[in-house]
């Protein structure tokens, strides 16, 4: 981060990074969004779609205190609160690997919703409580873990891959 991303006072984030450092968050959605999908697949084989993306989306709305976009997915939520919450306390033993993943976005998106004026440390203490977030994990620079987001998402296949650029032709190999 440089300076011009940073103000003197602390904690103050320029508005120019907050489009990007969510969209990095919205980005972890979409990979625990595949990932619990895939997990709620193979855990309720009775269902047919669109349950098993309703579930995933109610899941993940209710973790990052997002209002769902799908009106579909608000009702499901609505009329299967036990469910989601079922899945909630789950999250921790189904997506292990992604709990330090969604620390840094948790903290991100309340850092960025702090900077617009939006109360969002319940997302926090919710994510404590079900054991996904991990509080001795220090907090990644917005570049790192923009970077980090980036390359889990590759490894998704939800991005191309980042690639080195060729050498230029006058500069040493």
């Amino acid at each position: 981060m440089s300076d011009a991303d940073v103000s003197q006072e602390p904690g103050f984030v320029t508005s120019k990074l907050i489009p990007v450092m969510r969209e990095a968050v919205v980005t972890v959605q979409m990979i625990l969004f595949k990932v619990l999908k895939a997990s709620v697949h193979d855990r309720y084989v009775d269902q047919v779609e669109p349950y098993h993306t309703h579930l995933a989306g109610a899941v993940i709305n209710n973790l990052f205190g997002t209002q769902p976009l799908d009106t579909a997915v608000a009702v499901f939520a609505g009329s299967n609160r036990q469910l989601v919450e079922r899945e909630l306390r789950e999250l921790s033993s189904c997506c292990s690997h992604l709990i330090p993943v969604l620390t840094d976005a948790l903290r991100m998106k309340t850092i960025c919703d702090n900077q617009e004026g939006i109360h969002s440390i319940p997302s926090l203490l919710m994510a404590k409580a079900l054991g996904l977030l991990q509080e001795e994990r220090p907090l990644p620079l917005p570049s790192t873990f923009m970077i980090q987001v980036r390359y889990l998402a590759a490894e998704h296949g939800l991005v191309e891959p980042l690639l080195a650029a060729p050498p230029s032709a006058g500069s040493p190999a």
